[in-house]
Parts: C-alpha cells; sequence; structure tokens
C-alpha cells in the first residue's frame, strides 16, 4: 500500500511540473497560428487592392480608347501589362491596337510578337493574329495566304492580296474555290472578294462560277454576289444565266439578285413573259420589294390571270402601293380581287388606311366587301375604327362580327366600349 502511496504521489508530482510547460508550448502554438492569420490576411488585401488597381486602369485605358486619347491609351496599357494580373493578355493586344492607331506600327508588331510567345492559349490570339496582317500589309508585306491557318486571317491576307496585285490575288481565289479541303465559310468569303474587284481576271472568274451548273453552291453564291456587286455588266451576266438555265433553283436566286441590285426593267420583262407561273409570281413578288409601283400598276392593268393579280396585290402591300390598292378596293369588278385588296390594305396598317377602309364600308353596300373591311380593321388593330363603325351599324350580322372582333383585341379602348354596349 505504502508503494502504491509513493508511486501516486511522484505522478501528482510530475502532471504539477509538466502543466506550466504544457501551457507555455500552447500558448505559442496559439500565438503563431494568429501570427499566419494576420499575415495571410494582409497578403489578400494586398492581393486585392492590386486586382482592384489592375481592373480600374484597365477601364481607364478603354475609355481613353473610347476618346480617341491613344497616348493615355498606350501608357495606361503598359501599367496594366506590368501588374500581370488577370487582363494582362487583353491589355496587352489593347496595347499593340492603340500603338498601330498612334502610328507607332514597328512597337505595335513588337507588342504582338511578344504577346503571341508570351499567350499562347489566350482567346484574343485569333485578335492578335488579325492585327499582325493588318500590320504587315501597312508596310508593304506580302502575306501568302497559303502559309496562314487561321481563316480570318487567311480571308484578310487575300484581301491585302487583292488590293496590292488583283490578277495574283484571283489566281490564289481560284485554287481555293477548287480546293475540296477548303471550308464553305473561306470559299464564300473568297467569292466575295472577287466581286468587290469586278474588273479582268476576277470579273472572268465570277462569270465562270455564276455559269457552273456543276457546283450549285458556289454558283448560287457567285449569283447573289453579283446582285450585290451590281453595274450593268453583272446585270447581263444574271440576264444570260436565267436564260440558258433550266434550274427553279438558280433561277430563283437571278430573280432576288436583279431585286438586289434594283433591275427592275428585267424583274418586269419575266413578270410579263416567263411562262412558269410560279416564276413569274417570284418575279411579281421581288418586283414588289424594290419599290416597282409604278411597274406593279402596269401589270396589274395587263394581266388575265386572277392568281397573278392577287400575287400582284400582295407585292403592293410589299411595296407600299397604298394609293393603288385603294383604287382596286373601289373599283375592281372581280369581287375576289376586291377583297384581296382590302386584305392587304389592312396588313399595311397607318391611319390613312384606316380611314380609307373606313370609306369603303360607308360608301360600299356588298356585305362580303363590309366583312373583309371589319377584318382588315381587326388586322391593323384599330379598335377606334371599329368601334366608329359598330355605333353606326344597324345589320345584327355585321355589328355581331364587330363586336366579336373588338372581344378578342384586348384593347382598353375596345373593353370600354363593350362594357357600354352590354348596359345598353
Amino acid at each position: 500500500m505504502k508503494k502504491v502511496m509513493t508511486t501516486l504521489c511522484s505522478l501528482l508530482v510530475a502532471l504539477f511540473v509538466a502543466a506550466p510547460l504544457h501551457a507555455d508550448v500552447s500558448s505559442e502554438a496559439k500565438a503563431s497560428k494568429s501570427k499566419h492569420k494576420t499575415e495571410k490576411s494582409e497578403k489578400d488585401e494586398e492581393a486585392e487592392a492590386r486586382a482592384q488597381q489592375e481592373s480600374d486602369l484597365y477601364d481607364e485605358g478603354s475609355d481613353a480608347l473610347d476618346d480617341n486619347d491613344y497616348s493615355r491609351a498606350i501608357q495606361t496599357f503598359r501599367d496594366v501589362v506590368k501588374l500581370r494580373g488577370e487582363h494582362q493578355d487583353a491589355a496587352m493586344y489593347w496595347l499593340a491596337y492603340a500603338q498601330n492607331k498612334n502610328g507607332n506600327r514597328s512597337d505595335a508588331l513588337s507588342t504582338v510578337l511578344e504577346f503571341q510567345k508570351a499567350f499562347p492559349k489566350s482567346r484574343w490570339m485569333e485578335d492578335v493574329k488579325v492585327l499582325e496582317v493588318e500590320l504587315r500589309q501597312s508596310a508593304g508585306q506580302h502575306i501568302e495566304p497559303s502559309h496562314v491557318v487561321d481563316e480570318d486571317v487567311k480571308i484578310m491576307a487575300l484581301q491585302g492580296l487583292m488590293n496590292n496585285d488583283p490578277e495574283r490575288g484571283t489566281t490564289v481565289i481560284e485554287g481555293i474555290i477548287n480546293d475540296p479541303h477548303q471550308s464553305a465559310k473561306l470559299k464564300d468569303k473568297a467569292i466575295f472578294l472577287l466581286s468587290q474587284y469586278g474588273g479582268g481576271k476576277s470579273a472572268d472568274l465570277l462569270g465562270k462560277l455564276a455559269r457552273d451548273h456543276s457546283h450549285p453552291d458556289l454558283q448560287e453564291r457567285a449569283l447573289r454576289y453579283l446582285g450585290i456587286m451590281g453595274g450593268e455588266q453583272s446585270r447581263r451576266l444574271l440576264a444570260e444565266v436565267y436564260q440558258s438555265s433550266s434550274d427553279m433553283d438558280v433561277k430563283r436566286s437571278i430573280l432576288k439578285s436583279f431585286m438586289i441590285s434594283g433591275d427592275r426593267a428585267h424583274l418586269l420583262a419575266l413578270a410579263k413573259t416567263e411562262p412558269n407561273p410560279d416564276l413569274r409570281a417570284e418575279a411579281v413578288q421581288q418586283l414588289g420589294i424594290a419599290g416597282g409601283r409604278n411597274e406593279l400598276a402596269d401589270l396589274y392593268a395587263n394581266e388575265s390571270s386572277i392568281e397573278v393579280k392577287k400575287k400582284i396585290l400582295q407585292a403592293m402591300f410589299i411595296g407600299g402601293s397604298v394609293d393603288k390598292l385603294s383604287e382596286i378596293a373601289r373599283t375592281e369588278r372581280i369581287l375576289e380581287l376586291r377583297l384581296t385588296a382590302i386584305k392587304n390594305l389592312g396588313l399595311t396598317g397607318g391611319s390613312r388606311t384606316g380611314e380609307l377602309l373606313v370609306s369603303i364600308y360607308e360608301t360600299d353596300t356588298n356585305n362580303d366587301v363590309r366583312h373583309a373591311v371589319i377584318n382588315a380593321l381587326f388586322l391593323q388593330s384599330n379598335a377606334k375604327a371599329l368601334i366608329s363603325l359598330a355605333r353606326k351599324e344597324r345589320d345584327p350580322d355585321l355589328k355581331k362580327s364587330i363586336i366579336s372582333k373588338l372581344s378578342i383585341m384586348g384593347s382598353k379602348e375596345a373593353a370600354e366600349y363593350l362594357m357600354e354596349f352590354l348596359k345598353d
């Protein structure tokens, strides 16, 4: 027993002696941890302040670009680059852009080359490559499109080549068009470039593509760009291809190109003489889009087919021929065509057509015509005109038609009239 008590006393003494030592160690650990947290917090605050500074500088540089103050933009974006933050790659691109705008092309090119080494995977890389081509071409360097991989950059190189040496550029474009491995996008841009340089070898190649029925996609693009290019030579070529082709899609493409180029003479001639009724109707429609109001009036007067006349009325609506539509709505002997003219007046919209429609309703006693006017006013959401007609109308069938239209218009004015009507 004595031995046990002695052992316990020894343990208590040891614990008593060790306790202060343990407390000191624990305090030191807490102090160290607290110091580490403080240091980390200070670093976080410093990083946050640095990021905010970078963001503010980047915004300042962007404002300088907006103000065309390129000297200030250059200095500001240089400061952003030095901070090496998340905007570093974007700032380097805008630095090169501002240097170029400021006339410092050699500095801009150096910045571009430095960017490509520092940020090979940046999302700004494509913009940088385009800028590089622009810089080199402005310095008189020829960029071989075949040596460029990026399509957008290749298109820029092609454009530069066409500016400086159209004949050689046309040869390169012909190679791209004939290469089955080149994308449709690149071929489309190449054909567009051909249309912008409409003489010599370029015009010959564009004409060849426009006549080539074996490559319909390329042919369609060539026909479209001939319309955009315009001019007498393009129009003659389009007319030649139209006459020689038996392909309906090709002919429709050419009709659209006539419209784009504003060639109402060819559209009118085809609207009169084209034996295929679908193509004749297409010519009529394109004539309307081209604004051929007088031509459409002439066509309508000389056309015998009711279906084609309906197409002409539709084209008049597209071309905004309100006066002619109003005249036909009043005087046309064939009821079907009068009703079509009234419907197209409704589709035209506007206060003027609303007044014309009300006038037709009040002067024409034909119930079909009056119903057509009600529908036309409904199509143009003209609640005011419909309410005016409803107040005067004594025919139960016509009044019911007007009320039914007002009830689904979602108009406050119509709702107020319907409340008034229900009280009577």
